[in-house]
């Protein structure tokens, strides 16, 4: 009972679908051992026959060659079905031949009698040109399509996943959808790589055909000849006929099926099959078609041409002509009775009312690259600036102190090939170039000697360098450059344009989200501050002060207290601001001068000093204006001696009173954006001090 159960659940239609294909596949490769009767034979026959006209009529009707991806498939299975009734038969004819021209069945004896006429030499030559037809014309022509196409499309990948990306990142397209587009090109690389692959199935099977009808008359005259004692003329009818009939009912659908395949590789639309492609493309315009019949009028008037013939074709392509040009008419007259308003009150598609969908979002970040750079940025074909991007980002959150937003990359077709541009909202904040497969050797300011190489600059630090083939890394690195691949050119410019503005990419989400983060271990600190004392907005603006001036906010615990601990005084960013980076004193400090050496910086000359005090009280705070003169001659005071501080390796740092560090901070930036302006209220009291230059004064 049980075992009846069983059998019953595995005969479901899901499971006898399944076992389907192995049980043909089993099936054609033992006729390839097994001896068939001659009906089994002209049963196969038929059914390879069915078989390949099924195929190719689908072909036909395909719109999509997505639509028959089986069809790389199908063309080895109804080969190796041919090939194996090409043996069984082959088996047949050289048992039986000797009985008669039936003895492989009626099929062959059919193809071999009835379609060449039952002549040896005729069957012959039509056997060659099917050949002929098949793997000269039909089979290397589609397998070049396929090749070709497959090829482009590569080629084409990363443009269109880059596409999808960008339709995604737009808001254009759901997840989903993005998922199933992903998909359907990855799908039509597979299917052309695989057609490309499956028309030497049918080549191979053409030269099979030819190796086995020789093999079959040669090994038919010497068992008829030989082991049945057959005349030699009789032989060679019998099987040369036996041999052509069983050639020409495997050949034929082969033709068939490598017309399907070329017609499946070589289709460029898709919104019709390729009955209506053609019958729209070729016989819809008037013209051609009047000019078509006149020409093949005038050619059945010459005496001696088949006129009939000529004049009856000319007249059906006129009649056709002549249909076209009332139907044209007709269109075009019921358009002129439509009235303005019902055009109006049906727009087309393409003016559809604008909607909030059409506002595209722009970009925080964004890297457009050249076509030449695609493959770096490309994860189908594992680019090396993807990984690299995704690791200076964990960097960047590890060492400033909060998640940057993603970097969107889209490729553009606008920039030169090996071009990219970062951006940052829209805005062009950065651009270089790239050479994938080279590397760029870079001049630190210690080399020994020149490189062969195309001349350029480091675009992250300006720094000379030049781009160099694989093959000199070893004399780039003996000289003393500093040699880096081109993901990694691309990789440090963008962390380096990344981090010098870190202050925008810190907007009102970001400072939100760090709160939150923040909140989680410390709730009752982020509840107390923000919004009881101070506002995310003003939040925000602090954190952009100190970002601005190199200060990371990793240490968001201590900034949270000292704002909590000074809000309730003072709602100035500002002021905020200075009392947070005294909090902070010991990290910036630490960051500029490591361990507990001392602490070797720049002061700004005594009358100095006085005179920008003043300015400063006179303005009644931090701000203040410095007069033309005394402004030029700081600055390039200034500029002197932080490089002088540079030569001897100190960083250079100015210490000032805390009421001038925001002046001079924000009139220096701009000059010297290495030079780092700190309060003496920030230099801890365990810290000594000592001045190695002045700024507005001699050097000590």
């Amino acid at each position: 009972m049980f075992e009846a159960l069983n059998l019953r659940a595995l005969m479901t239609p899901a499971n006898l679908r399944m076992l389907g294909a192995p049980v043909f596949i089993i099936m054609v490769l033992s006729m390839m051992v097994l001896p068939l009767p001659a009906f089994a034979l002209d049963v196969f026959f038929t059914f390879n026959i069915a078989i390949s006209v099924m195929v190719m009529l689908v072909a036909m009707y395909t719109k999509k060659p997505l639509e028959f991806s089986v069809f790389p498939t199908v063309l080895l299975v109804t080969t190796l079905l041919r090939l194996a009734l090409n043996v069984a038969s082959t088996r047949i004819v050289l048992l039986e031949g000797h009985t008669g021209p039936d003895a492989a069945g009626k099929v062959i004896e059919a193809f071999g009698h009835f379609l060449v006429g039952g002549n040896t030499a005729i069957g012959l030559v039509v056997f060659v040109i099917l050949v002929l037809i098949n793997f000269v014309v039909v089979t290397k022509g589609a397998g070049r399509i396929a090749e070709v196409s497959a090829r482009f499309t590569l080629d084409a990948m990363p443009g269109k996943q880059m596409a999808i990306d960008a339709d995604l990142n737009a808001g254009l397209v759901d997840e989903a959808e993005a998922k199933r587009r992903r998909k359907e090109v990855a799908q039509e690389s597979e299917f052309y790589g695989a057609m490309d692959g499956a028309s030497k199935f049918v080549r191979g099977d053409a030269v099979a055909g030819i190796l086995i009808l020789l093999i079959n008359i040669l090994g038919g005259l010497m068992v008829g000849i030989v082991q049945h004692d057959m005349d030699a003329g009789v032989a060679i009818e019998t099987y040369t006929l036996l041999t052509i009939g069983d050639g020409l009912v495997a050949q034929i659908p082969a033709l068939i099926i490598s017309v399907a395949a070329g017609m499946v590789v070589s289709r460029v639309g898709d919104e019709s099959d390729i009955g209506n492609l053609v019958i729209a493309q070729v016989f819809s315009n008037p013209q051609v078609l009047m000019l078509t019949a006149g020409i093949i009028g005038v050619l059945g008037l010459i005496p001696g041409m088949p006129n009939l013939v000529f004049i009856l074709i000319a007249g059906l392509l006129g009649w056709l002509a002549w249909r076209r040009m009332g139907d044209a008419r007709r269109d075009a007259a019921e358009g002129a009775r439509t009235p303005p308003e019902a055009v109006a009150l049906e727009p087309p598609a393409e003016n559809l009312e604008a909607s909030w969908n059409d506002v595209a979002p722009v970009d925080v970040l964004g890297l457009e690259v050249g076509y030449r750079l695609i493959p770096m940025v490309d994860k189908w074909q594992d680019g090396e600036l993807l990984k690299r991007i995704r690791g200076l980002r964990k960097k960047f959150a590890q060492d400033v102190g909060f998640l940057s937003a993603p970097v969107h990359i889209r490729d553009n077709l606008e920039l030169k090939p090996n071009a990219y541009r970062i951006a940052l909202k829209g805005v062009e904040i950065g651009n270089g170039e790239a050479y994938p497969g080279q590397f760029l050797a870079i001049n630190p300011g210690r080399v020994t000697g020149p490189l062969a190489g195309r001349e350029t600059r480091d675009p992250a630090f300006d720094l000379p360098a030049f781009w160099i083939d694989a093959g000199q890394r070893e004399q780039a690195h003996a000289l003393g450059y500093t040699v880096v691949d081109a993901s990694t050119v691309v990789a440090t410019h963008l962390n380096h344009l990344i981090l010098s503005h870190a202050a925008e990419l810190l907007g009102r989400q970001e400072t939100q989200a760090l709160l939150d983060h923040i909140g989680k271990n410390a709730p009752k600190l982020v509840e107390d501050l923000v919004p009881a004392l101070l506002s995310v907005s003003t939040v925000q603006r602090v954190l952009q002060n100190l970002l601005e001036e190199g200060v990371n906010i990793r240490d968001m615990r201590t900034i949270i207290e000292i704002l909590a601990e000074n809000a309730p005084r003072t709602q100035d960013p500002l002021e905020l601001t200075s009392r947070v980076r005294q909090g902070l004193g010991r990290s910036i400090l630490q960051s500029l001068f490591p361990g507990n050496a001392e602490i070797q910086v720049m002061a700004l000359d005594p009358s100095l000093e006085r005179i920008l005090g003043q300015a400063v009280s006179a303005a009644g705070g931090e701000g203040g204006v410095i007069e033309p003169s005394l402004a030029d001659g700081l600055l390039r005071h200034a500029v002197e001696v932080a490089q002088r501080q540079e030569d001897i390796g100190l960083p250079p740092v100015l210490l000032v009173p805390p009421q001038l560090r925001w002046l001079l901070s924000r009139f220096l930036r701009r000059a010297v954006p290495s030079l780092k302006v700190i309060a003496n209220s920030e230099v801890p009291e365990t810290r000594t001090i000592r001045v190695t230059a002045m700024v507005g004064g001699a050097a000590r």
